[in-house]
């Protein structure tokens, strides 16, 4: 229990008055949430947190995620005060200014101790259970060298997401026991108290779900201990109840949304220090109190080392540091350049998914930090192969997650497992639902997670299932994204090369935009395919250049052969593999490929929006003006004239 010699009330303190000073210097920022929680989050990082600040990114150290990001301060202040050596009090002070380590919301990479990026609300407990998960299989493939835990500290809105249902869903399904939920339960958000929007049950829900759930005084040390006590070995995942006061310690602004998102002001901060019994200037920490936390910070010094030997003495240790240090075998490209040969010269006409399936069979047979999976759709999106093996609560030594109808979250615990041990996941939906993706699409691109979006039924070309299912705007929306690598082959010998730049994109996500419908193999007169976009078919001193990508391409192909042979118009076709690939390529090489005196066509079964870079004021789009419609693929092609014809005929008027 408490030990009788520390005051826990001044070490909450300390960690309460550094988020305070901070967010009243920045004048911006979320008090309210560090000052109700500091009580909880000291006993937790004193009495139960297993981490090394000396060695921040030791491999069994436990998660803590601060899925409520907004009260970032929190997080900075324990690691300031827990000795982490890259954060210090001039951090603290430079709080939410620019170029900060000490972002208004917590972002991987700025500081050690950050496990993540949270602040959309929802991403950090999916995150989490994605951590959760990637710790079982470590566990399963290596024995109990790795028993940590994960944290996640959640608040009222974090629940109310519906990303949160998910992901929360499916930790419960698979007994997650090294999950633990700590539940900021202030009852208030932005725009007052909770009731105004919510009124369910959470513990009913949490049971419900396969959690074992319990509550405290989250402003009582002593049950706050307990309760965390009482979890640690659980045999399912755990969710605690705390009930805390936003902007514990104020007068007028306690128990209010006014201390949510704004300070706390002057006349505020000094009740509080009187109420809490905190005498000292702004970002003061006495000295017997900042050892005592220092001391704390190094508590698991011990744990630490007993790991590193055991580590050492593992028998597969050298697997285990190809996994870790996410390297590939010293055999793995020369394998892979045999396969893609393979492929080349099997030239089969399929789809692309179909082509993908080859490449994820490949894979998942020679690499052993691949984690797949898809949301309720192997069958369709081929993500499932012969070399995977379904996880479940008895089998966590898989290497297949069915993530069920849950893209959102199959996409952020996707991050959890590339965040936790280097995993490559890899899961697969259909384009249009990459909607349902996007939040944490955009969080694998900002956190530079190499995380692998398998996206099939790729356009119209899908068919029967009408509009609905027919992706039009997701396209550009993908490519709008910094740092993420968007694909869309136009046959398989394409689809290889893309997964060959993805897997060397260590820093970067992929989405694989991939066909439905079979597509031809194309004979090529380049090989560019690294730099983005390439001379498919080429003609001397073209008059014409023909954009387009994946199962447009042998339209293009077509177009350009009738204006050469029929028309005498010299006509070349590239090949657009990647926006954002070729994009980065010399001035020269793009004016090579395509050259400012001739004429630019697109076409793409889908938005034009990102084309005009490509094409310019003159140039024709042939593509989706907009939504699809329910009929055979051919059908479609035809009534939205992304056809040979409509090509040839747009061209030759703009020629004339």
């Amino acid at each position: 229990m408490m030990s009788q010699n520390i005051n826990y009330h001044q070490l909450a303190n300390a960690v309460r008055f550094l988020a305070i000073d901070a967010v009243e210097r920045a004048n911006s920022g979320h008090p309210g949430m560090p000052m109700g929680m500091a009580n909880v989050a000291t006993v937790l990082f004193t009495k139960f947190l297993q981490f090394y600040p000396q060695d921040a990114k030791w491999h069994n150290r436990d998660r803590f995620i601060l899925s409520a990001g907004h009260g970032s301060m929190l997080l900075y202040s324990l690691l300031y005060l827990c000795g982490y050596s890259d954060i210090n009090i001039d951090d603290i002070k430079n709080f939410r200014q620019l170029h900060s380590k000490c972002a208004g919301h917590p972002e991987f990479g700025e500081l050690a101790g950050i496990e993540t990026t949270t602040g959309p609300l929802g991403q950090g407990v999916a995150t989490a259970v994605g951590m959760a998960i990637s710790q079982k299989i470590l566990a399963q493939r290596f024995g109990k060298i790795f028993n940590h835990k994960i944290y996640v500290l959640v608040g009222d809105g974090c629940l109310m997401e519906g990303l949160a249902y998910e992901a929360l869903s499916l930790a419960g399904h698979l007994k997650l026991n090294n999950l633990i939920v700590l539940w900021d339960n202030n009852s208030i958000s932005i725009d007052g108290k909770t009731s105004l929007a919510i009124s369910e049950n959470i513990h009913l829900r949490m049971q419900s779900f396969g959690f074992d759930v319990s509550r405290a005084d989250g402003h009582d040390f002593a049950q706050i201990e307990q309760v965390l006590q009482n979890c640690q070995d659980s045999t399912l995942p755990t969710f605690i109840d705390f009930k805390t006061i936003i902007g514990y310690g104020a007068n007028a602004k306690a128990g209010s949304e006014k201390s949510h998102g704004s300070p706390l002001g002057e006349a505020e901060i000094i009740n509080a220090r009187n109420n809490l019994d905190w005498q000292h200037q702004p970002f003061e920490i006495p000295g017997d109190i900042k050892q005592q936390w220092l001391q704390f910070g190094n508590r698991s010094a011990d744990i630490y080392q007993d790991w590193q030997l055991q580590y050492n003495q593992l028998h597969n240790k050298s697997e285990l540091d190809q996994l870790l240090n996410k390297k590939f075998p010293d055999d793995f490209w020369q394998k892979f350049s045999s396969f893609q040969n393979d492929i080349i010269n099997q030239a089969q006409t399929q789809a692309t998914r179909k082509s993908s399936w080859q490449v994820l069979d490949f894979i998942t047979k020679n690499l052993n930090n691949i984690v797949a999976g898809s949301a309720d759709l192997s069958e369709s999106v081929l993500t499932k192969t012969a070399n995977t093996t379904a996880i479940n609560v008895n089998n966590f030594a898989g290497n297949y997650l069915h993530y069920g109808v849950r893209e959102h979250a199959m996409a952020a615990i996707m991050n959890g497992l590339s965040l936790h041990a280097n995993f490559i996941p890899y899961g697969g939906t259909f384009l249009v639902f990459a909607d349902y993706c996007k939040a944490a699409i955009r969080l694998s691109a900002l956190m530079s997670r190499q995380v692998i979006y398998v996206l099939t039924h790729d356009s119209i070309g899908l068919g029967e299932d009408g509009p609905t299912h027919q992706p039009i705007e997701q396209l550009a929306s993908l490519r709008s994204i910094p740092n993420l690598l968007v694909f869309r082959p136009c046959d398989s010998e394409e689809t290889v090369a893309s997964y060959k730049m993805a897997l060397n994109a260590t820093n970067q996500p992929s989405a694989m935009i991939l066909s439905r419908q079979n597509l031809p193999f194309l004979t090529k007169h380049s090989q560019n395919y690294h730099c983005g976009a390439y001379v498919l078919f080429d003609v001397a001193n073209p008059q014409v250049t023909i954009i387009a990508s994946g199962s447009e391409v042998q339209i293009a192909v077509q177009v350009a052969k009738i204006l050469s042979e029929k028309y005498h118009i010299a006509s070349r076709v590239v090949s657009m593999l990647s926006f954002e690939i070729f994009r980065k390529q010399s001035a020269e090489y793009k004016q090579q490929v395509l050259p400012n005196n001739t004429l630019k066509c697109a076409i793409e079964a889908a938005s034009y929006f990102g084309w005009h870079e490509f094409i310019g004021n003159d140039g024709i789009f042939i593509g989706m003006q907009s939504f699809g419609a329910s009929g055979k693929a051919e059908d479609l092609f035809k009534h939205f004239a992304i056809t040979v014809d409509n090509a040839v005929k747009q061209i030759l008027t703009k020629l004339q």
